[in-house]
């Protein structure tokens, strides 16, 4: 299990009422509201950040070059 630790923000009132209404709804802790919320927050951004570095990488002449030759490479070892 992880470690817990305690920590101390603050929100908009809109927010919280928000929050209040659909732990109260759902029957879920707040704070598990906020950790699943900022889970796939940060699972989006690492995934944007993924298909970014793809676009940049698409864009690099010198990387390309370097993937079709990798799998030029891959294709003669499946090839018998």
């Amino acid at each position: 299990m992880e470690k817990q630790i305690t920590f101390t923000s603050t929100l908009p009132e809109k927010i919280l009422k928000t929050l209040d209404h659909y732990a109260t709804v759902h029957k879920r802790k707040k704070n598990k509201i906020l950790e699943e919320a900022l889970r796939k927050y940060f699972e989006e951004n690492k995934r944007n950040e993924f298909i970014q570095s793809f676009r940049r990488a698409n864009e690099d002449h010198e990387m390309l070059s370097m993937a079709e030759e990798g799998i030029t490479d891959y294709l003669k070892l499946l090839d018998p």
